[in-house]
């Protein structure tokens, strides 16, 4: 599965809503806090400040997102059947060649997401204790920072 990439749309609100909404519900430590038409209204509002950049088939059919503001990646989602296919894989690794650094929040339940972002070559940095999300879940903070190399050819 090669996914397409481009920049979401509004009409993209729903479906990605519907990712988030999902993810929430297989993950049984994980509370659901927000209505689907509050992760509707949240996945809006991404759009609308040009943070997600999508994953598609050559069909259209949406297989994931990603949401990221500077260095900031606010949300990484993958649909269920689209999982373990490179989709996210994929949309980190778009993140990862035009920015230098890339830093984000996961859960210390979420293992899959650990190893994923490890494999891309995250590094936890700081260890929260739940108390600054609103889940009030223990979480990682990980940090990914382009090779040197790489940011010296950028800037010359």
């Amino acid at each position: 599965m090669s996914p397409l990439l481009r920049p979401a749309r509004p009409t993209d609100a729903g479906s990605l809503g519907a990712m988030i909404t999902d993810a929430v519900a297989a993950h049984a430590w994980k509370p659901a806090l927000h209505s689907g038409a509050e992760d509707i209204a949240h996945a809006g509002t991404m759009i609308e400040r040009g943070w997600v950049t999508v994953a598609e088939t050559r069909g259209g059919a949406l297989l994931g997102f990603l949401a990221r503001e500077g260095s900031y990646v606010h949300a990484l989602f993958v649909t269920p059947d689209a999982q373990g296919h490179g989709i996210g894989r994929t949309l980190l690794h778009d993140a990862q060649r035009v920015a230098q650094r890339l830093e984000l929040w996961t859960f210390l339940a979420n293992e899959r997401a650990q190893r994923f972002y490890e494999r891309a070559g995250f590094a936890v940095t700081r260890r929260g204790d739940g108390s600054a999300n609103e889940e009030g879940l223990p979480d990682l903070f990980y940090v990914w920072e382009a090779p040197a190399t790489r940011s010296m050819e950028a800037r010359g």
